[in-house]
């Protein structure tokens, strides 16, 4: 028998859990090169939250993490298993960095910002419409040929970059910069100015806000439209989504391209909040950690953005560590975040039986207790 949780213990309570295992997973590690664990906890909080510009960093990293994110959840709530984010990503950050270069010189940033905004939305679709169609109407399995597709993005925009794109003067594998004036996104240090903050050279833009906004219209989609019961209904049972007559095919391909156009954007993000020009690894893992991110937040927006923010004061803090402790080296920092990937996603339903029979047997005893006192 399927072993069933309240809501509150199976999206707060069970997270909750693995949590603190992976943390106590993390500080084994740590302990184990040498460094004292809670030591690390203190640097990598105070990195993150102790000044504002430690903060705008964890919540520019996380603005990348609720696109790709959002991005996962969309398509496995149509039941598709989409990890080529980081490529829909890679091509979305090319599309975004296309618009700008044929803008950004002869109009302004009303203009171009836009432009970029869309084509990356676009070029991430389009990416992701290849795979969509596979599945949909030749059956391919969509795990292989995303994954597939991420290894091309890599590639293509590596000879793109280096033979079409690349300044000739440049030392680095990289675009022109863009014109400031017109392609720079506005960074949103007004919103730490409310709570007496700042930060100077953090790139935290308006894309933070966009991702925000991202995951509302995701939660509108999924759950208050009729297209949204739909793709739900596809993702819980195809074949009776087909048997009550959806268009079952058209359905999955439009969650991917929705999915894409997600993925794409958090190029943006990248390119015009950070960047200013188009550079190899834009996308730096992002699409991977995505998938992370949708699990962990239980394919929920809400639970998207706790989980991205999660995330993103783990890649602040991983840097402020490994500053601080010069022997907690990057590839440490790797594993242990793969720890905490792999209790959010891999293991999350660990505890579910234990909690199920825990809190069934609490129930019994609550009402062994009501009737006796009756």
């Amino acid at each position: 028998m399927t072993s069933t949780l309240p809501p509150w213990a199976e999206y707060f309570l069970m997270p909750a859990l693995n949590m603190v295992v992976a943390l106590v997973g993390v500080g084994a590690v740590i302990a184990f090169v040498g460094e004292d664990p809670l030591r690390a906890i203190l640097v990598i909080g105070r990195g993150v939250f102790g000044q504002g510009e430690g903060l705008a960093y964890a919540l520019f990293y996380a603005t990348s993490f609720v696109f790709t994110g959002l991005s996962v959840s969309i398509a496995l709530q149509a039941g598709l298993f989409n990890i080529g984010a980081e490529g829909q990503a890679y091509v979305g950050g090319l599309g975004a960095a296309l618009a700008c270069l044929a803008l950004d010189k002869y109009a302004s940033a009303w203009l171009v910002i836009p432009a970029a905004i869309g084509s990356a939305a676009v070029f991430g679709s389009a990416w992701a419409a290849l795979p969509g169609f596979l599945q949909a109407r030749r059956g391919s399995h969509i795990v292989i040929t995303t994954l597939m597709f991420n290894f091309i993005a890599a590639n293509l925009m590596a000879y793109l970059l280096t033979n079409f794109i690349r300044e000739p003067q440049a030392m680095q594998v990289e675009s022109r910069s863009f014109v400031a004036d017109s392609t720079r996104l506005p960074r949103i240090n007004g919103l730490f100015e409310l709570f007496q903050s700042h930060y100077e050279n953090a790139p935290l833009n308006l894309m933070f806000i966009v991702s925000l906004g991202a995951a509302v219209g995701v939660w509108f989609l999924i759950w208050r439209t009729r297209f949204g019961y739909c793709l739900r209904v596809v993702g819980a049972n195809p074949k009776a989504a087909a048997y009550a007559g959806l268009p079952v095919k058209r359905i999955l391909v439009m969650s991917m391209l929705m999915s894409g156009g997600l993925a794409g954007l958090m190029a943006v993000n990248v390119v015009l909040g950070d960047q200013g020009r188009l550079v190899l690894q834009l996308a730096g893992g992002a699409g991977f950690v995505g998938v992370a991110v949708a699990l962990m937040g239980r394919l929920k927006p809400l639970g998207v953005i706790f989980a991205a923010a999660l995330f993103g004061i783990l890649q602040q803090g991983g840097a402020e560590l490994a500053f601080e402790m010069p022997s907690v080296t990057r590839e440490v920092i790797v594993l242990a975040q793969g720890i905490v990937v792999l209790m959010a996603g891999g293991l999350e339903q660990l505890f579910k039986p234990w909690l199920s029979r825990a809190l069934s047997w609490h129930g019994s005893i609550s009402k062994s207790v009501d009737t006796g006192t009756t």
